[in-house]
């Protein structure tokens, strides 16, 4: 198969793939994976590829796809090519909660002396980099990668990458339970996509909507939250997005569980669950363990949450999720206090108190620790974040934390 025969199936592919027609796309691009002699089209087909298994949740697929690029990206010899097939080897990584090797394939992409395409690239790999840190609860370094990707974007007018960014920070923000930008930055995505995404893919709408309804119900607008998880389930369930099913689901679950409703709320983490384990995201598996455990806790059947969060502890501990281990600490500190069992209660507490202090989640001014309750937080340009309230009534000329001079706020 020569150069243009190629260009026009991965053509073809590229429309069955748009019209729904997944695995009909999957199958003209294997064809021209095994039959095609031009090194640059054998490229752009896995990058089909790639892209395809991440949105349909077979990472391990799609990992495999990107240990192929490398080797077809050396073949060709050029920088651009070898950047963008490390990023798909990052993102790969990423999925699969392998955040260590993100991290080090994404440093190799930022060492790489490209041309401008390569520089473009930037921004994407400084977001995979922020998701990993975020999934290590290496809060300010994930912060400090989040606001480059939103630097390249905006240098760029790259809206899509924007977008994206967005998603993450809304992601960021609920993790540490600043609820009101955990809403501001999905709902700006939301605004990219309408003001921008015409002939953007619905994923984009699809998962705006989802961090949206996060934050809503965290915020106890229970019935918002569930509209935006119907509208961003309906997407997902029409694209086949398995991963983002499998969010759904845990949000749809966690609403019912925020409504006392754990009844309908059960069924659907088993849902969720059993997604995402075929996927192999491991760390919704924590936050679907979580909250079985804590409709467990409302039944007041308490050693049933204790089995949940022993597994999930298993999970936390395998990928050095500190976060996750924190909330399993505060659940077991209530259920050991509801029994009764001060030795227990007494270790666990101390244990939490180690997770604070490992992440650095503390406000450098106050001294309370930061994700326990909704707070409203403000991010120096050195990343170090603060209680806004304590910024706002003490002053500084420096970060507490580290000193810098300037106070100017950051991008996020």
């Amino acid at each position: 198969m020569g150069q243009d025969q190629t260009k026009q199936q991965i053509e073809k592919g590229l429309h069955l793939y748009q019209s729904n027609h997944t695995e009909k796309a999957l199958q003209v691009w294997m064809r021209v994976l095994e039959k095609s002699a031009d090194p640059a089209g054998r490229f752009r087909v896995l990058s089909c590829l790639i892209t395809a298994h991440a949105e349909m949740g077979r990472y391990k697929d799609m990992l495999k796809f990107a240990v192929v690029q490398i080797d077809t990206a050396r073949e060709l010899e050029d920088p651009d090519f070898l950047t963008e097939s490390y990023l798909n080897l990052a993102r790969s990584n990423e999925k699969l909660c392998e955040f260590q090797k993100t991290i080090s394939y994404c440093k190799t992409c930022l060492n790489m002396q490209g041309t401008t395409v390569s520089l473009q690239l930037n921004g994407q790999v400084s977001l995979s980099m922020g998701n990993a840190f975020m999934g290590l609860s290496v809060f300010q370094k994930a912060l400090e990668c989040f606001e480059k990707a939103l630097r390249y974007a905006h240098n760029n007018d790259d809206k899509m990458l924007e977008c994206r960014v967005c998603c993450s920070l809304g992601n960021f923000y609920a993790q540490l339970k600043d609820y009101e930008k955990a809403l501001f930055f999905p709902c700006k995505a939301a605004e990219l996509v309408n003001d921008y995404g015409t002939g953007w893919s619905l994923k984009y709408r699809a998962m705006s909507q989802y961090h949206m309804a996060v934050a809503y119900r965290k915020l106890g607008r229970l019935a918002d939250a569930m509209d935006c998880c119907e509208e961003s389930m309906k997407i997902a369930l029409q694209h086949g997005d398995r991963p983002l099913q499998a969010l759904c689901l845990l949000c749809f679950a966690d609403i019912h569980r925020s409504r006392k409703d754990v009844q309908t709320a059960f069924p659907r983490y088993d849902s969720s669950m059993s997604i995402m384990t075929e996927i192999g995201n491991r760390l919704g598996q924590i936050q679907v363990l979580l909250g079985v455990a804590k409709c467990w806790m409302i039944r007041k059947e308490l050693e049933k949450a204790l089995e949940n969060i022993e597994k999930a502890q298993e999970l936390a501990e395998g990928l050095g999720n500190k976060l996750g281990l924190l909330k399993l600490h505060c659940l077991c500190e209530r259920i050991y206090r509801a029994k009764g069992q001060q030795r227990e209660l007494r270790d666990h507490v101390v244990k939490f108190h180690e997770c604070v202090e490992e992440m650095e989640l503390y406000c450098g001014m106050c001294g309370e620790s930061i994700g326990e309750r909704n707070n409203q937080l403000q991010a120096l340009p050195c990343s170090h974040f603060f209680h806004l309230k304590c910024l706002q009534t003490n002053g500084t000329r420096g970060c507490p934390n580290c000193r810098r001079s300037s106070l100017k706020p950051g991008y996020v």
